[in-house]
């Protein structure tokens, strides 16, 4: 790389960096995700407007791979945190309902999505027809779990029923539809047998092998005694599992499955009991990380959508797209729930929860991109329909599920835990603290 070049990355990461934390800051001011911001931001920058001629002064095609790198290390560390982050415990509760929502919501937009891929593959030049129509089903399929928790922490769901139930079945869901998504792109891909067959020894290994090592390793890491919340693990710890999330993305990669895959499992596997410090100050430093090379990534996948070109044709593909997307997924969940007792209410803002997409939805169709799964003007309305969709369940959640009833949910839920907590013996019935022994 010449110094010209690097300097124009410098420059253009500059203005990335800054467009994007304006813009999340906008949309926060909105009551939106600060994602959907930093996502419109590399939509801006994109040949969507002055017809590329933005897009080309500030990223020319010489310094695209590396800014296409950058961006993929940022995907690679946030689907890492991802897995990290995702709470083994929701799975354990709520099982009836979670597997109605979870169920309900993938296969109806599966089917969905697989029924409207079938009309667009005649107006669309992909040549993979089967590999085409389960990717789009798979894409539909999807529940951005990071966004959605999100949301709920910044109206104070997370710990309510309904947004209990929310993590819940976006966690099953999203575990389902990314093994879906792996399957597709396994048959879509070019890799000989004997690497899809690595597959199932890979993901054995990851999780019969590498995750006891790795507990054993954390565990001796964790800082004990008094203060120890102060203390820092230390730089092992994010070394190795920098090692392990990229090693495990490149025999992803190599097995035909996507280097994200890869990454995820990597922080699937990472265990949760007795190494909370360890993994704090990992995410800590991760985020970091993330926070600066994830808008390249938005600026990359920006650059490959131009809305200018938009037609009366194409308005009218992307409103069917947005049906199938919403009425997919709103109405499986919406069955989904209703069928294992939950109320109207409920099921409808579990139903608008779940149409939650996001920063996941972008990675995936990159991948689709990518992989010549979808053209150029597809890949376009579906960024838009993420989009929308995204953008859309906030105030949806206020009208369907207002902060009254939020309160009222939390007040309930505290007073049977009271009530419990009272009948164990570890409350006082007239005050004061729990007893140690029964914390």
């Amino acid at each position: 790389m010449t110094s010209h070049e690097t300097a124009i990355i410098m420059v253009g990461l500059a203005l990335i960096l800054t467009l994007a934390h304006v813009l999340g800051r906008l949309a926060r001011r909105c009551g939106q995700p600060a994602v959907l911001g930093e996502i419109l931001a590399g939509v801006l920058l994109g040949p969507t407007l002055f017809h590329g001629t933005l897009s080309d002064a500030v990223f020319p095609l010489d310094v695209r791979p590396m800014l296409s790198t950058l961006g993929n290390l940022g995907v690679a560390l946030f689907m890492f945190l991802v897995g990290l982050e995702l709470d083994h415990r929701l799975l354990r509760g709520n099982k009836r309902a979670a597997v109605g929502v979870s169920v309900g919501s993938i296969v109806f937009s599966f089917g969905l999505g697989a029924a409207l891929a079938v009309w667009l593959w005649n107006h669309h030049t992909v040549d993979n027809r089967l590999g085409f129509v389960l990717f789009i089903g798979a894409a539909m399929s999807i529940t951005a779990f990071p966004v959605l928790a999100r949301i709920l922490t910044d109206r104070g769901m997370q710990h309510t029923r309904v947004g209990a139930l929310a993590m819940t079945s976006a966690a099953a869901g999203d575990i389902v539809a990314w093994l879906l998504l792996a399957a597709v792109l396994t048959f879509a891909g070019n890799q000989s047998t004997w690497q899809v067959l690595l597959i199932l020894p890979y993901a054995v290994g990851m999780v019969a092998v590498v995750r006891p090592l790795l507990g054993r390793f954390l565990i001796t890491r964790e800082p004990r005694g008094t203060g120890a919340s102060e203390r820092a693990p230390g730089a092992a710890p994010l070394a190795v599992l920098t090692v392990l999330l990229l090693v495990s993305g490149a025999l992803s990669e190599w097995f035909g499955m996507h280097f994200i895959i890869g990454a995820f499992l990597a922080g699937v596997i990472v265990p949760h009991h007795g190494t909370k410090q360890v993994r704090a100050a990992v995410v800590d430093r991760f985020k970091t990380i993330t926070w600066m090379l994830l808008p390249a990534y938005f600026t990359v996948a920006g650059l490959n959508v131009d809305l200018s070109t938009v037609d009366r044709d194409g308005l009218g593909e992307l409103g069917l797209i947005l049906l199938v997307a919403i009425g997919g997924k709103f109405g499986g969940a919406y069955l989904g729930a209703r069928a294992t007792g939950l109320s109207g209410r409920s099921a409808t803002s579990l139903g608008i929860l779940m149409n939650t997409r996001g920063l996941t939805e972008l990675i995936i169709l990159g991948m689709g991109l990518q992989l010549g799964l979808l053209d150029s003007d597809l890949y376009s309305l579906m960024v838009v329909m993420a989009l929308v969709t995204t953008a859309m369940t906030a105030p949806l959640l206020r009208w369907a599920y207002p902060r009254q009833m939020v309160d009222a949910d939390l007040r309930e839920l505290a007073a049977e835990w009271e009530a419990a907590a009272r009948r164990a013996g570890s409350v006082p019935a007239a005050g004061g603290k729990p007893s140690e022994a029964k914390r």
